[in-house]
């Protein structure tokens, strides 16, 4: 794949349809650095068979490098997903890989942004009104404070999601976390 090109959708739908190719992208993201395809294959097996790497059989650890070697690894290196150095058997993610970050990314405390947008957009309508209507408290207070409260909280709640989304963005998602 050329680097100019992007993944489509399909094709990371299609890449991430593995469960296998998946938890290879997840371990990838861990490190900033080459793994070598050998240990891919143990911590995969071990994430299988719902064990530690030091418990896997042989055969467990042989099944998935067999399966990782000739399936999964050269797929991701097609697509541009991965970086894959077939003599030293390293395995790197790609540039591209990036784009599949989002389809990867899953709300780990369930927290649903945007019930808390519009949580916070009803809570300043609320506010507007009752001020406009002149009840009680409200009446005493600025348009233009109003106003400012509403934009800071906006500002707040939005660099709140920002941080978020990019702490998680390197953890690994709820589906596998126990099994690390």
């Amino acid at each position: 794949m050329s680097t100019d090109q992007s993944l489509s959708q399909d094709v990371v739908f299609d890449l991430l349809s593995s469960p296998r190719r998946r938890y290879v992208l997840y371990l990838l993201r861990e490190t900033d650095e080459p793994v070598e395809l050998t240990t891919l294959a143990e911590r995969v097996a071990a994430w299988e068979n719902d064990t530690v790497v030091d418990q896997i059989t042989e055969q467990e650890r042989k099944r998935v490098y067999v399966s990782l070697y000739q399936t999964h690894i050269p797929r991701l290196a097609e697509t541009g997903a991965v970086e894959y150095d077939k003599d030293s058997g390293l395995v790197s993610l790609a540039a591209d890989s990036r784009e599949i970050d989002t389809y990867l990314e899953q709300a780990e405390d369930g927290l649903r942004w945007e019930w808390i947008y519009l949580l916070l957009a009803s809570a300043s309508a609320v506010v507007l009104a009752l001020r406009l209507l002149e009840v009680g408290l409200f009446a005493g207070l600025s348009e233009s404070l109003i106003t400012v409260v509403v934009i800071v909280a906006f500002a707040v709640t939005a660099g709140a999601h920002t941080l978020y989304r990019l702490r998680s963005r390197d953890s690994i998602p709820s589906e596998l976390r126990e099994r690390l």
